[in-house]
């Protein structure tokens, strides 16, 4: 089983709100049955032997909501995860450091996602993983991150059982504060691109790349980024995404603002503001 039959789920817009923030949510996207037959199988078992599971495999690594949108973001024939850890935590516990996985780098390209399953209800109290939104491009050293607490636009997680929520890998995330009392089970694993990119998940023929300055490429909330860099960085990565690297330019000759912005795209080619 693979993920050639995997059809993309996103839009322009789905892409770009990735681009920006670092992750998408999807919420009970799992079955009861399927969540309640992994909480029991972790009770004796590697979570790594789930991946050779048939029924984890197509309900949980393919899911159609989930599955598509890493399909979308990967690209034709994803290679599926060789390894699989399980967060289990007894609770009650402090919030962890906030951090970023091992082998983080910043950039541009999308090669790879990480990956997140609850198989059982994870509501605040029970400690789930919190996102920094837009922090995929917020370099920091790890030494350098754990003395922060509460971050002021960070999200919590909580969501029911059977939901995935995709992340860029190198996105700063931890888990929160747990105040209830129980077990809490949380599957990561990461997923590879294996063929270059190309824009070929559901395009909006509506979609601009970019006009008159448009906002779709700000973040809503805080980026704790240096003036304008956000929407530039999340605008960059779309474009690689689309595999239009090469249309993307900044313009920084006094005459557009604010400077750096990528030109404006129409259907005949590509031209500068002022000369559209």
């Amino acid at each position: 089983m693979d993920s050639s039959t995997v059809q993309h789920t996103l839009t322009d817009a789905e892409v770009l709100s990735f681009c920006k923030n670092g992750y998408l949510m999807y919420k009970a996207v799992v079955s009861g049955d399927i969540n309640k037959w992994v909480t029991e199988f972790l009770e004796d078992n590697d979570p790594t032997c789930l991946l050779k599971e048939d029924r984890f495999i197509e309900h949980v690594l393919l899911n159609p909501k989930a599955g598509g949108a890493v399909r979308a973001l990967l690209g034709e024939n994803f290679a599926l995860p060789t390894g699989m850890a399980n967060h289990r935590v007894e609770d009650p516990l402090d919030a962890q450091n906030w951090h970023r996985d091992g082998g983080s780098r910043v950039g541009y390209e999308v090669n790879h996602l990480q990956v997140f399953y609850y198989p059982q209800d994870t509501p605040i109290e029970m400690g789930p993983t919190e996102v920094l939104p837009g922090s995929h491009f917020l370099f920091s050293p790890q030494n350098m991150m754990g003395h922060y607490d509460l971050v002021r636009g960070a999200i919590r997680t909580a969501a029911p059982a059977g939901s995935i929520f995709i992340t860029a890998y190198n996105i700063w995330h931890r888990r929160s504060r747990s105040t209830a009392t129980g077990l809490r089970n949380m599957l990561k694993y990461c997923y590879w691109r294996m063929s270059p990119p190309v824009r070929d998940w559901r395009i909006d023929p509506a979609f601009e790349f970019g006009h008159d300055h448009s906002p779709q490429y700000q973040m809503e909330g805080p980026t704790f980024r240096v003036q304008f860099r956000e929407w530039y960085d999340a605008a960059r990565m779309f474009y690689w995404l689309c595999d239009m690297t090469p249309e993307f330019e900044a313009v920084n000759d006094g005459r557009d603002w604010p400077p750096g912005y990528p030109i404006l795209w129409k259907p005949e080619g590509f031209h500068r503001y002022n000369e559209a």
